[in-house]
């Protein structure tokens, strides 16, 4: 049969593919009336777009798709409720495929080889593609939380957060500092793809970026130094909307939490809300440990020495330059590149691979 999907460019590299073709199954879909009652011939092609060399490196199912999952998840779309076009079947099927996990991209492609045109026809379909980051998949991929917990907020075993201020929409876009950092991977490439991730994202304007700077870590087992910037954004999401988006890519760029104050590929904190100041299970504003981080302290200043940090019952407040001099690890703190351009990272990378920029 032969799928035709073009390909796809992910922060400048081509992303590998997954094809499964010809996944069959009856299902009740159309709009006239004998659509709805007697069951037709559906055919789907799918085209999984990932980044395979993890698993390639690894040799675990885990780090690619399960093409069996994926076919499975696609039957069980296909023959679910009856929609009236195929369009909104695809829509589901290409759902179900990204919330799978692994894949970034998707490309779903439904053939109905029994629908009376009226005329001779070879054959008839829809073809659709559909990010990870296009819609609310993104957001809702959610792991752990800014407080430490190991939970996943998606898991029915979780406590939900309470309905609480940290839900409440600003009627206008308000400031949020954002800190970003890693210490394990190609750390400046990810946090460059994490600033451009945050800028594509509805709701989410990027105001600044701060120099990029490198310390020593704080806490947890021996590991290598991190580098660290800080983002100032302005959001019309909620706070808590903002963190579980902030997760989200985390989790994409491959944070896992299974040890606490670990190494780390991506490490995405929510400093500052605004003037807000609430506490809840699973976030507190401001960051309750931003006062003693000159990591947090020292780039903010750079991009706004007028800055001040609001006092909570948490965290002591004040003029951020302050803060910064007196934190207990501004000794060990070094700019490494100021200023900083995540931009221009990304284009370097993609002229190395000879591929152009997304967007380009």
């Amino acid at each position: 049969m032969g799928v035709n999907c073009s390909p796809y460019l992910w922060h400048g590299i081509q992303l590998d593919t997954v094809v499964i073709e010809g996944i069959q199954a009856m299902a009740k879909h159309g709009v006239l009336p004998q659509e709805k009652e007697t069951p037709q011939s559906f055919v789907v092609d799918v085209v999984v777009h990932l980044d395979t060399r993890a698993a390639a490196r690894s040799d675990e199912i885990a780090k690619t798709v399960d093409y069996g999952e994926v076919a499975k998840e696609v039957v069980a779309r296909l023959t679910g409720e009856p929609a009236d076009l195929i369009e909104t079947v695809a829509e589901r099927i290409a759902r179900g495929v990204l919330e799978l996990g692994a894949a970034l991209v998707v490309d779903v492609i439904i053939h109905k080889p029994g629908v009376d045109l009226g005329v001779p026809f070879g054959d008839v379909y829809v073809q659709i593609r559909r990010e990870l980051k296009g819609g609310d998949i993104w957001s809702d991929r959610r792991i752990g939380s800014a407080a430490g917990l190991a939970d996943d907020p998606l898991s029915p075993e979780a406590v939900p957060p309470p309905k609480d201020v940290l839900d409440e929409r600003p009627s206008r876009p308000v400031p949020v500092v954002l800190a970003i950092g890693g210490n394990l991977g190609d750390v400046e490439y990810t946090l460059a793809r994490a600033v451009e991730d945050l800028g594509r994202l509805e709701g989410i304007g990027i105001v600044s970026v701060s120099p990029l700077v490198a310390t020593k870590p704080v806490g947890g087992p021996p590991q290598p130094d991190f580098l660290n910037a800080v983002v100032k954004i302005e959001t019309s999401l909620s706070a808590r909307a903002l963190l579980h988006i902030c997760q989200g890519i985390e989790m994409i760029h491959g944070r896992e939490r299974s040890v606490q104050e670990g190494p780390r590929t991506l490490d995405i904190d929510l400093i500052t809300y605004g003037d807000l100041v609430a506490s809840s299970l699973d976030l507190v504003i401001p960051h309750p440990r931003a006062c003693l981080r000159a990591f947090v302290l020292a780039p903010w200043a750079a991009i706004d020495p007028a800055a001040v940090l609001p006092a909570s019952a948490g965290s002591t407040g004040g003029k951020v330059h302050d803060l910064a001099t007196a934190a207990p690890d501004a000794a060990g703190l070094t700019v490494v590149q100021n200023p900083w351009d995540p931009a221009s990272v990304l284009s370097a990378r993609a002229a190395q691979s000879g591929t152009p920029s997304p967007g380009a």
